[in-house]
C-alpha cells in the first residue's frame, strides 16, 4: 500500500474518506458490497503507476467514511451528489473524469452517467450492466416472487434481521464468507444456516484474499457495523421510484463492461440476454464491449487485477 494518501474531505453534508495515488487524469474508483475503497489497492497501484490519479473513496455509509442513520439517507441521488462534491473539491480542474465501478459501485456509476454525464468522461464499469428503470418492474418484488424469500437481497431489506443473523456467527466471518462467494449461483440465506458452512473451521477464502486482505475487511466492517452497507439494497425500491423522471433515458458516455462468466449476476434471469442481444447496446450506445472473462467470478478486479488494468488503460488511453 506503499505511496497511497489518505484523507478525509466534507462533501455533501458528510465527512468521506479517500484513498488516493498519481497524477494525472482523474480515476474515480466505486467500490461494491461488503467492500471498502481497498478493494482497488491493485488498481490504484497499477493505475498509478501508468500516469493517472488514482482516487477510491469509502462510499456513504463505510469504512471510514460518515454514515447517516436514516435509511433513506442511502438513495441514488444521495450517493451521486456525494461523489459530484468530492470531485469539485479534489479536483475542481477536471471538468471530466474517467469513471470505474464494480457491484454497487458499478449501479452507482450508471447513476452518475445517467444524471451527471457532463462530469464523466468514459466509464469502465464491471459486474452490474446498466439495468434501465421500467415501471412495470418492481425490483425488490420481482427478485422475491423469482428467487423466494431466503434470496439474499430479499433478506437483506427488513431492519435489523439479517445484521442480528450475522452477529450470531460474528459479523467479520460474515463479512469474509460473502467476500469469498465464487459459485455462478444466486446466493441465498436461510436462516440458521446463512451460508452453509461449519462454524469452527476458518472461513474458506480465496486465492487472491490474502490473510491481511481478509483481516482488513473484518476489521473495518466489526467497527462501522453493516447496516449502512445493507441500506443500499433497501433503497432499490426508493431508487425505482426516483428514477422515473429518466424513463427511456440512455447511457450518453463511452462504457466497456467487463463481468466473469462465474458471476452470480451473470446467471441472473434474462441478464445473458440483456447483454449479448442487442438490448444493453440499446440502452448504452456508447457501449465499446461488453467482456464475459472465461472461469472468473464476481469479484473481478481483485480475481484478476493485471487482466482488469491493461484493459482499463487500453479504453482510457483512447480518450486523451
Amino acid at each position: 500500500m506503499e505511496g497511497i494518501q489518505h484523507k478525509t474531505v466534507r462533501v455533501n453534508g458528510i465527512n468521506m474518506h479517500l484513498a488516493e495515488k498519481g497524477e494525472g487524469p482523474v480515476i474515480l474508483f466505486l467500490h461494491g458490497f461488503p467492500e471498502l475503497w481497498y478493494s482497488w489497492r491493485h488498481q490504484i497501484n497499477g493505475l498509478a503507476s501508468l500516469g493517472y490519479r488514482a482516487l477510491a473513496p469509502d462510499l456513504r455509509g463505510y469504512g471510514e467514511t460518515d454514515a447517516p442513520a436514516s435509511i433513506a439517507s442511502y438513495t441514488c441521488l444521495h450517493v451521486v451528489g456525494d461523489l459530484i462534491a468530492l470531485l469539485d473539491v479534489v479536483a475542481p480542474d477536471q471538468e471530466k473524469v474517467f469513471v470505474v465501478g464494480h457491484d454497487w459501485g458499478a449501479i452507482i456509476a450508471w447513476y452518475l452517467c445517467l444524471f451527471r454525464p457532463d462530469r464523466v468522461k468514459a466509464l469502465f464499469n464491471l459486474s452490474v450492466p446498466f439495468i434501465p428503470y421500467n415501471p412495470r418492474f418492481k425490483p425488490v418484488e420481482t427478485w422475491k416472487a423469482y428467487f423466494g424469500n431466503d434470496h439474499y437481497i430479499v433478506r437483506f431489506q427488513e431492519p435489523g434481521v439479517i445484521e442480528a443473523e450475522f452477529e450470531e456467527i460474528g459479523l467479520g466471518r460474515a463479512v469474509l464468507e460473502l467476500l469469498s462467494y465464487r459459485v455462478p449461483d444466486p446466493l441465498y440465506l436461510p436462516k440458521g444456516n446463512l451460508f452453509g458452512h461449519p462454524l469452527d473451521g476458518p472461513v474458506d477464502l480465496p486465492p487472491w484474499l490474502s490473510h491481511q486482505d481478509a483481516n482488513y475487511y473484518a476489521t473495518q466492517f466489526e467497527k462501522t457495523g453493516i447496516t449502512p452497507a445493507l441500506n443500499y439494497y433497501r433503497n432499490f425500491a426508493r431508487n425505482w421510484e426516483l428514477s422515473a423522471p429518466w424513463s427511456g433515458s440512455q447511457i450518453k458516455v463511452p462504457v466497456k463492461f467487463v463481468m466473469g462468466d462465474l458471476d452470480l449476476v451473470y446467471t441472473m434471469p434474462g441478464m445473458k440476454e440483456y447483454i449479448h442481444n442487442g438490448g444493453f447496446k440499446r440502452d448504452v450506445p456508447f457501449l465499446e464491449e461488453a467482456v464475459v472473462m472465461k472461469g472468473v467470478t464476481h469479484w473481478i478486479n481483485q480475481e484478476k487485477p493485471d487482466d482488469i488494468n491493461k484493459q482499463m488503460f487500453d479504453f482510457f488511453s483512447k480518450f486523451h
